[in-house]
């Protein structure tokens, strides 16, 4: 068995033309999408004939990473850094946090956009709160973040934009899920319940939580982290959707990390810290029916976090 080809797919969608010129497929394919994705301290592209079509060492993990519209990618080059990398593999663009105060010890990026304006959205733990830089690196705006419980590698994770101009926020350290208005006031707020035994293995069972979505309903779609999950929650905090550790046959959730909410519905869920034949990227319907599933210990070990599926047709929440 091609294990980046694990279990089954739908029909197969149009290619993205990046970095080796255009892929076409006349026949639906028994695998996971083209995609890009990062971890062992590389940026590359597979496709679905299981091919590494292209690759560019960045040297670091990444939580979050960005197509742009201009075909450039966006990911970090440490832990405290970004750059914007053409398919060229031609930097033209960096950026760099540093401390705002002495009594910050670190600086994590964990979360970022490039918004519609062209400023980049960056998260930063350790100064705890969001700002939007432009080309130049001239700081234009500044949301302070709530954290109750200070940790310069675990103030955030993923931060993402929604079209009412807020901030969707995820406090792992926290358990929560917090919403920030232009000012920083926290509109909305979601704590994660336990839902079991905590253990405490890197894999094990918690509130870490890593992701949060806004959907068009209005309803939040959240990557639980170690609380091994996804929610699907309203604006009253009530669980409407889920899917749960031990739900699609064959599969168990260790920490769920980015999500996808495709046009039709489904989900992808990123699996990271899967082992053995537990795909690390796996798509289900909204009945949690298996989809297609990747897995691919070659080119990506079990940190595989940030990825991007190319070639899906139709806008993918992210």
């Amino acid at each position: 068995m091609d294990r980046r080809s694990f279990l089954r797919a739908g029909a197969a969608a149009p290619l993205l033309q990046w970095a080796c010129g255009k892929h076409e497929t006349a026949e639906p394919v028994a695998s996971a999408p083209r995609l890009m994705a990062q971890d062992r301290g590389q940026v590359a592209i597979v496709n679905s004939d299981s091919s590494v079509d292209w690759s560019w060492e960045n040297g670091t993990g990444a939580h979050d990473m960005h197509l742009l519209k201009n075909g450039n990618v966006l990911v970090p080059t440490a832990h405290d850094a970004l750059a914007e990398v053409t398919p060229e593999k031609e930097t033209v663009w960096n950026w760099k946090s540093k401390p705002a105060s002495d009594e910050v010890d670190k600086i994590e990026i964990h979360g970022f956009e490039r918004l519609d304006n062209g400023h980049t959205m960056i998260a930063e733990t350790g100064n705890r709160r969001i700002i939007e830089v432009d080309r130049e690196g001239e700081v234009h705006h500044e949301i302070k973040l709530r954290v109750d419980n200070p940790d310069s590698h675990r103030d955030t994770r993923l931060v993402r934009s929604t079209a009412e101009g807020t901030y969707l926020v995820a406090h792992e350290k926290d358990g929560a899920v917090r919403e920030y208005d232009r000012d920083g006031k926290v509109v909305w707020e979601y704590n994660l319940e336990l839902n079991g035994e905590p253990t405490p293995t890197h894999r094990g069972h918690g509130t870490s939580v890593y992701s949060a979505y806004r959907l068009p309903t209005g309803n939040t779609l959240i990557g639980g982290g170690n609380n091994n999950r996804v929610l699907e929650v309203n604006a009253g905090g009530e669980i409407v959707w889920s899917l749960e550790s031990n739900e699609v046959p064959d599969i168990q959730l260790f920490w769920v990390t980015q999500l996808h909410a495709l046009p039709n519905g489904n989900i992808v869920v990123t699996n990271t810290h899967a082992e053995g034949e537990t795909p690390q990227i796996f798509e289900v319907n909204r009945d949690k029916e298996l989809v297609w599933g990747f897995l691919d210990w070659q080119t990506f070990g079990n940190n595989l976090c940030a990825n991007i599926l190319l070639g899906v047709e139709g806008d993918i929440i992210r």
